[in-house]
């Protein structure tokens, strides 16, 4: 790809910033950036609306950035907008008012495409590979935190515990006693409580993007009186953040914002942010936590740099498949158990499909879940479906569109354990079609694993006959299947159920 000039605008609930960046051999490089506190978030938690000052002032900042952006012909220029935006009652008519007077389109991102930002954002600046980590993205409206292993996401959580509603919800500012401090930590825990009840893994280490952050590592860094202050990359400890709380709790505004390392315009707001990162830290039980000065931003830049690197060419069905292979192997999955279970799940979906009134062309997904069904012993034995079902739903597999992401995801979490549930969130937000086609892939898919219970791969072929009375499954097979056999007859209940036919297993040699 020649060089390339692209720009990305940020509209938060505390800052607007404008990052313009360079394309180069290794990623790109950063030609220019501005920022602007306008805190659009302000009373937004009281009145659940944007402030007309505020956002008249973030309207004239978009208008400057935008300038600076077309002054270096930046060949793209997207503009992404985060919590503040994404809560208003009148996020909408914000965003219409930036359309008309920049020409420019806001995208509003959900929390869980923000975290996945911060994320790719990390993950290129840190080695994350074959570690479980977690990434805290604090804003002014919300927090995200990921967790990942191996450099996959397993679980995105989203909070509302942004640094400037979070202290206009406890009142925070001024001097603040222990009881402030002690009723914030419980208004951040009882919101921890709704997301994170339980984490799936005790990360390695905590990386930290975001204001707070930064501004945290510049205030300690100035306690050390370093010479030559590096905020990327710098480290510390939750015994480190619990004093630099108390200690600037005691202060007044005035005197926090003559803090060395901290921005005045953000002297009201950091307690509540550190308090954040305090209880973020207990919660997923890590001591260490590392500043990472890149964030939402910088991976909206490299979504972009690959966008404009990617080929115009389709996807061919070989690379998919090989995309899908990677995947299961970089996650430890036993590939010739997988290839099996993908074989065997594509010619009993193949033999049922005109009988059982299958949609033939769902064969592949079936194949693909077969395949990723077991990405989850990545994370832990325990629900690895599950965590199959998250790993699979955050990657980014190539020849595959988000809705059939979510259905080779859902089928690959059904492989086991219960059947699926309105209850269950992951199935709930289905359609019903979706959610009837999820149904009788998880079936066949528990027969087609259960057929190599055994890893060693001794069934050489199915042949299906349905009948009024059930369907007759021949196995013809190479050694002894006997186990394979019974494996399979044990997982016959789901598919009884949504089928609504018995099924019977007979050997052939």
């Amino acid at each position: 790809m020649a060089e390339a000039k692209i720009a990305a605008i940020d509209i938060g609930s505390n800052s607007v910033r404008l990052v313009v960046a360079e394309s180069t051999p290794s990623g790109y490089r950063v030609i220019d950036e501005e920022r602007e506190n306008t805190r659009l978030a302000a009373s937004l938690a009281a009145t659940g609306e944007l402030d007309p000052d505020t956002m008249a002032e973030s309207l004239g900042a978009l208008k400057n950035f935008v300038s600076i952006a077309r002054g270096y012909g930046a060949e793209r220029l997207r503009a992404i907008a985060t919590s503040a935006v994404r809560d208003a009652e009148n996020g909408a008519e914000f965003c219409e008012r930036v359309k008309a007077e920049t020409g420019v389109t806001v995208e509003v991102i959900s929390a869980r495409e923000e975290a996945r930002l911060a994320f790719m954002s990390v993950a290129r600046a840190f080695d994350v590979a074959g570690k479980q980590v977690a990434i805290a993205d604090i804003g002014g409206g919300s927090t995200e935190i990921v967790m990942a292993s191996a450099g996959l996401v397993d679980e995105v959580y989203a909070t509302r515990l942004g640094a400037v509603r979070l202290t206009e919800r406890c009142k925070l500012g001024e001097e603040m006693s222990k009881k402030d401090l002690d009723r914030a930590r419980k208004q951040i825990d009882r919101d921890l409580d709704k997301q994170v009840k339980k984490p799936p893994f005790v990360p390695s280490m905590l990386y930290g993007t975001g204001g707070t952050f930064t501004a945290m590592a510049s205030m300690l860094l100035a306690r050390e009186g370093a010479e030559e202050p590096t905020v990327r990359g710098y480290r510390t400890t939750l015994a480190e953040v619990d004093h630099l709380v108390s200690d600037l709790a005691k202060m007044k505004l005035e005197e926090r914002g003559k803090m060395t390392g901290l921005n005045p315009r953000r002297a009201d707001i950091i307690v509540a942010g550190l308090l954040v990162i305090e209880q973020i830290m207990r919660r997923l039980n890590v001591n260490v936590v590392q500043v990472h000065t890149g964030g939402v931003r910088d991976g909206l830049l490299l979504e972009m740099l690959r966008e404009l690197s990617s080929p115009s060419e389709a996807i061919t069905p070989e690379q998919s498949r090989a995309a899908v292979e990677r995947l299961a192997e970089n996650c430890g999955v036993d590939l010739p158990h997988a290839r099996q279970a993908a074989r065997l799940a594509g010619k009993l979906h193949a033999e049922l499909a005109e009988p059982l009134g299958l949609d033939p062309a769902d064969r592949e997904l079936i194949e693909t879940a077969a395949i990723l069904a077991n990405v989850g012993y990545l994370i832990n034995f325990d629900k690895h479906h599950k965590h199959s079902y998250q790993l699979i739903r955050n990657s980014d597999l190539p020849g595959f569109e988000r809705r059939e992401l979510m259905l080779v995801a859902c089928t690959a979490r059904y492989h086991r354990g219960s059947r699926p549930k309105q209850k269950h969130r992951e199935y709930k937000q289905l359609n019903d079609e979706d959610q009837d086609r999820v149904a009788k892939m998880a079936a066949i898919l528990r027969l087609a694993l259960a057929l190599d219970r055994t890893h060693q791969q001794h069934v050489n072929d199915v042949r299906c006959n349905v009948k009024a009375g059930g369907v007759e499954v021949t196995v013809r097979s190479t050694g002894d299947a006997e186990v394979d056999l019974w494996a399979a007859r044990r997982k016959v209940d789901l598919f009884e159920r949504v089928f609504g036919r018995p099924v019977y297993f007979a050997a052939e040699k």
